[in-house]
């Protein structure tokens, strides 16, 4: 027999944590057609000699939404392995959408995820009004990889209550339409519905987003249509609050909707995991099939003379104001200059947490690849402890002496190596977070793929390869109920990745200026991928994109 394609003399890492087996796997257009020992040929053929052939790898928290539009090779994302990403978390979605409101939901975008509006008006069709039309729209656009869609509750607030969506509380009336479209939007092929409760994601005026503050009744209702609809909620709790009120929010609309997804960072203490893993036993115990997402290593924002961030998101003395506005030729030349380099300095000194925030902020390393968790010691302030230097002094150092290339990570969330190491493996935790396609100048944490087997499968050895690929293919696809792949098997669809597991690692990020209208955006490579697949069409060749795209649009069909 003929194939299409025909990957040989690979280790079937087949994503359901069985030990990795010897064998060829071969393709008839988008399915896989004969695994194991291939006798026939292929019209091409991959040698897959000293790497893993695995599932394609499934990103469950990205914000691709607006970026399919001008980018469908979706970048970074792709060159990680990811063969399918869920869009339209956090409540921030495009549709529904009256043309109207086109510019609110823009700004919104904006506001919460750091993409450019005017970018975002100008990048996407804007063809559609109804969620089903949406996914239409973004299937033409023909992506290189497979979307899943979530209909954003902020984008239904809004198309039921108009401005009031802000501020008010919906009447009865308005509940049982939110809910309605939210099950409308279901039928029309969404995998569910995404609740951001997360006060500090507002509108460009500074109120929180639209449902920031939904009431229980309003929760509830949301939650039948998605349980009627066979859909799921993925929500992104309140952290500003106490969370013994917020878990049991959590707690209620998973028993209601039965299937529930969720953002759990964990805090600078280790003790949050023990009382997540709490939290989801109880919720386990209503029969809520509850999976959280946390990220496999220190997540933040990215410090650097050629990033859009310094040493603080909002930097408040007035040099470090001026060098923000300043190209990047000119900031190096700045950073040089020992009288802007000594009001730098000062002027650090005068910000609100300085000692905190330098507390941890930790160099990238000047390597190849990223370090992304480096001990306290060396963090910015404990070097100033032991040199006698202020942090900035240091900061700005490593500027000068790396020419400006020099990259600081600012942890945010999963700051606690100990508590950190807890969680990766938690049978409820997934890895995730990454927000591809979100706080493109400020962020870049989508790689978490090429991390997991580059740091915790072959340098620290916490992973068999077999339980790390399980934990990014067949686990993610469950959370979606995607029965057609996350797992390498005759009559599956061919999302496949041939990985060179001695050589998989993560590049330094770079700040790019390929947006429309030469926008800024952070982006990040790797090596080790001699090919990724998706829908039996190659999208990736040694580390490169080939320009194919072999996505499509998924659709819930649970219903």
């Amino acid at each position: 027999m003929t194939y299409d394609l025909v990957i040989r003399n690979g280790r079937l890492v087949d994503g359901t944590g069985a030990a990795p087996t010897p064998g060829d796997i071969a393709i008839v257009g988008d399915t896989i057609a004969a695994m194991g020992k291939v006798e026939g040929a292929g019209r091409r053929e991959i040698d897959a000699g000293g790497c893993a052939i695995t599932p394609g790898f499934i990103d469950l928290h990205t914000h691709l939404d607006a970026q399919v539009g001008w980018d469908p090779l979706l970048a970074p994302l792709t060159y990680h392995g990811v063969t399918t990403a869920l869009i339209g978390n956090c409540g921030v979605t495009f549709a529904p959408c009256r043309p109207t409101d086109r510019a609110l939901l823009a700004e919104m975008m904006e506001s919460v995820e750091d993409i450019p509006r005017a970018t975002i008006l100008g990048g996407l069709p804007w063809d559609w009004e109804t969620y089903g039309e949406y996914l239409d729209s973004i299937d033409r656009l023909n992506p290189a990889i497979n979307l899943a869609g979530l209909v954003g509750h902020s984008a239904v607030r809004f198309y039921v209550m108009g401005q009031r969506a802000i501020d008010d509380q919906p009447t009865p009336a308005e509940i049982e339409q939110i809910a309605s479209i939210v099950g409308s939007s279901i039928a029309e092929g969404a995998f569910g519905v995404s609740v951001n409760r997360l006060q500090g994601h507002a509108m460009p005026d500074g109120r929180d987003i639209p449902g920031t503050h939904a009431g229980i009744d309003e929760l509830l209702a949301i939650a039948g249509a998605v349980k009627s609809g066979g859909g799921l909620i993925q929500t992104i709790p309140n952290y500003a609050i106490p969370m013994q009120g917020e878990m049991k929010i959590l707690r209620e609309i998973g028993k209601a909707c039965h299937r529930l997804l969720w953002s759990a960072p964990i805090a600078a203490n280790s003790q949050s995991v023990a009382y997540f893993n709490s939290c989801v036993a109880k919720m386990v115990a209503d029969g809520t099939d509850v999976v959280g997402l946390s990220s496999p290593r220190p997540g933040g924002f990215i410090s650097g003379i050629s990033a859009e961030i310094f040493l603080d998101l909002l930097p408040a003395g007035e040099s470090w104001v001026q060098m923000k506005a300043m190209a990047f030729d000119q900031r190096l030349a700045a950073v040089r200059d020992p009288g802007f380099r000594a009001r730098l300095i000062a002027d650090a000194a005068e910000q609100r947490g300085y000692k905190e925030r330098a507390a941890r902020t930790f160099p990238l390393g000047s390597g190849r690849s990223p370090d992304w968790m480096p001990p306290q010691s060396e963090s910015l302030l404990s070097r100033s402890q032991e040199t006698g230097k202020p942090p900035a002094e240091i900061w700005l150092d490593a500027m000068v002496e790396s020419e400006g290339r020099a990259l600081f990570l600012i942890r945010s969330h999963n700051r606690d190596l100990e508590a950190l190491d807890e969680i990766i493996d938690s049978e409820w935790a997934l890895p995730g977070l990454g927000d591809a396609g979100a706080h493109v100048t400020i962020s870049m944490d989508s790689a978490f793929s090429t991390l997991i087997l580059s740091h915790w499968v072959r340098e620290i050895g916490r992973f068999t390869l077999e339980a790390a690929v399980r934990r990014l293919t067949s686990l993610q696809a469950r959370v979606l109920g995607l029965t057609d792949r996350g797992v390498l098997a005759v009559g599956k669809r061919a999302d496949i990745n041939v990985i060179d597991t001695d050589r998989i690692a993560e590049l330094q990020p770079q700040m790019l200026y390929d947006f429309p209208g030469g926008a800024a955006h952070l982006s990040q490579k790797a090596v080790g991928y001699r090919a990724t697949i998706c829908n039996g069409t190659v999208i990736v060749e040694d580390d490169e994109h080939t320009g194919n795209r072999g996505g499509r649009v998924l659709r819930n069909r649970a219903h």
